[in-house]
C-alpha cells in the first residue's frame, strides 16, 4: 500500500479541505446527543449541500447526478470530513437510500424508476429503509416468511420486519418478501420497492437500552405493491440482495476508513485525564496499566486503519476483496465493546448514572449499551468467522441440510 497521494489525489484534498472549511461548520449539532429529528435535518441539509457541490454519489455516473470519480476520492473526503461535527453524526437514514438504494436502482431497474426516485434518493429529499430482518430471519435471510402474492398489476404483502434502521422516518423501502415457497428458499425471493404512505404499513419503534429508538418493527396488512416497483425477475430476489448488500459493505468501510473508533477512544483518553486516580492528586491518566490498555486501543484501531486501507486499494485497483471487509467488521465492534466496558469500569459508579453526565461519558455509556448491536449488525462474529473460514482459508462449509429442500417443507424452530 501506498499511503501518498498522488498529485490528482492531492489536489482533490486541497478541493475538499477548502470546501469543508467554508460549509461544514453550518451543519454542526446543538448538542453531543441531538434528537433524530435534529439529526435527520442537518443529515438533509449536508447531503444536498455536498450534491450542489459535487461531493455526493463519488463514484456514480455524473448522468445520474454523480461526480463519476473513484473510490479513493470517496475515501480522501471521508478523511477530510472526520474533524467536523457533521462527520459524527448516526447517518443510516441517508446511507441506507444513497449507499444501498442507489446502486441497486442503478443495477436492476428500469429509467422510469429511476428518473423517479434516483435524484430525490441521491440529494436525501427521499429517506430509505431496508426491510430485510424477520424476527426467524436475522443472520439466514433467506428464510423469510413475509408473503407476497399476486393480485393483477398489483402485489399483496403480508408479514413482519424488524430492526429496521430509521423505518419511522423512511419514505420508501426496499423490502424483500416470500413469494414462491415450493423451491429451496433462496430461489423464492422477490424484491420490492415499497412507498412507506402504503395503507396496511404499521412502523413500531423498539425503544433501546439508550433510550433512543433508532430501529422498529414493521407489519404489513394486505398492503399492495403495483408491479411496475418489483425489483429484478420474480424469484430472481436473491441476486438483488447481494447487490445491496455488497454496497451496503463497501458503504461501511469507507465511511469508517477515517474514523475506526477515534471518537470513542478520544472520549475514552479524555475521561482518564479528568478522572481522579486511588492516589491523591493523581488523575487515572497517571495509572500506567491505565495508559498501557489505551495504548492498546490505539494500537488496535491504527491496525484496523491499515486493514481498511488495505481494502479500499484492493477495490479502488479493481480487484476483487476476500473478507477484509468481514474480518475489518468482526475486530472493531470487539474493540468498541471492550473500550466502552473499560471506559465504564474507570468510572466505577458514575457509570450508572443517567442524567448529570459528562459528554465523553455519555458517549461511552450509549457505545456500552450500543455495543450488542453493532456485533449483531450485519452479520454475528459466528457468521463472520464462517465467511473468513469458507471464502479465504478454503475449509469446509458448515453442513446445510435445507440446500435442495423447499421452503414450505422445512422445519424451523425444532
Amino acid at each position: 500500500m501506498d499511503f501518498n497521494d498522488t498529485p490528482e489525489m492531492a489536489a482533490f484534498r486541497r478541493e475538499a479541505r477548502e470546501w469543508l472549511a467554508h460549509n461544514a461548520s453550518r451543519f454542526t449539532p446543538s448538542s453531543l446527543q441531538p434528537e433524530d429529528s435534529e439529526v435527520l435535518r442537518l443529515m438533509k441539509g449536508w447531503q444536498a449541500a455536498k450534491l450542489d457541490a459535487g461531493f455526493a454519489g463519488f463514484t456514480l455516473p455524473k448522468q445520474y447526478g454523480g461526480r463519476g470519480g473513484s473510490l479513493l476520492e470517496e475515501v480522501v473526503f471521508a478523511q477530510e470530513q472526520a474533524p467536523y461535527p457533521i462527520a459524527h453524526l448516526p447517518a443510516p437514514y441517508i446511507s441506507t437510500g444513497v449507499g444501498n438504494a442507489v446502486p441497486v436502482m442503478i443495477a436492476h431497474t428500469d429509467k422510469a424508476i429511476q428518473d423517479e426516485l434516483l435524484l430525490p434518493t441521491l440529494r436525501a429529499d427521499l429517506i430509505w429503509a431496508q426491510l430485510f430482518s424477520e424476527p426467524g430471519a436475522g443472520s439466514d435471510v433467506a428464510a423469510i416468511r413475509t408473503r407476497a402474492v399476486r393480485d393483477g398489476d398489483d402485489w399483496v404483502i403480508n408479514g413482519q420486519k424488524v430492526w429496521s434502521s430509521g423505518a419511522h422516518f423512511a419514505d420508501w423501502a426496499m423490502l424483500i418478501t416470500r413469494t414462491d415457497p415450493d423451491v429451496p428458499k433462496h430461489k423464492g425471493i422477490t424484491y420490492f420497492f415499497l412507498d412507506m404512505k402504503t395503507p396496511g404499513v404499521e412502523v413500531r419503534p423498539l425503544k433501546q437500552l439508550t433510550g433512543r429508538a433508532e430501529f422498529n418493527e414493521v407489519f404489513f396488512t394486505d398492503v399492495r405493491i403495483p408491479d411496475r416497483y418489483r425489483v429484478g425477475k420474480v424469484n430472481d430476489g436473491w441476486r438483488v440482495i447481494i447487490t445491496t448488500l455488497m454496497n451496503e459493505r463497501y458503504g461501511a468501510m469507507t465511511g469508517n476508513a477515517s474514523a475506526f473508533g477515534g471518537d470513542i477512544l478520544h472520549a475514552l483518553i479524555n475521561q482518564a485525564r479528568n478522572t481522579p486516580g486511588a492516589l491523591g492528586g493523581s488523575m487515572l491518566s497517571d495509572d500506567a496499566r491505565v495508559r498501557a490498555q489505551i495504548a492498546g486501543y490505539a494500537t488496535a484501531l491504527n491496525g484496523l486503519k491499515n486493514l481498511a486501507a488495505r481494502l479500499i486499494t484492493t477495490v479502488a485497483q479493481g480487484g476483487e476483496p476476500e473478507s477484509e471487509g468481514a474480518i475489518t467488521k468482526m475486530l472493531m465492534t470487539g474493540a468498541l465493546q471492550e473500550m466502552a466496558a473499560f471506559a465504564m469500569d474507570l468510572s466505577g459508579p458514575a457509570s450508572g448514572a443517567r442524567d448529570g453526565l459528562g459528554d465523553d461519558l455519555a458517549a461511552m455509556q450509549d457505545s456500552f449499551f450500543g455495543a450488542v448491536g453493532y456485533r449483531q449488525g450485519g452479520g454475528t462474529d459466528d457468521v463472520i468467522r464462517n465467511i473468513i473460514a469458507e471464502r479465504t482459508l478454503g475449509l469446509p462449509p458448515d453442513p446445510r441440510n435445507d440446500k435442495d429442500i423447499p421452503f414450505s417443507q422445512q422445519q424451523f424452530g425444532a
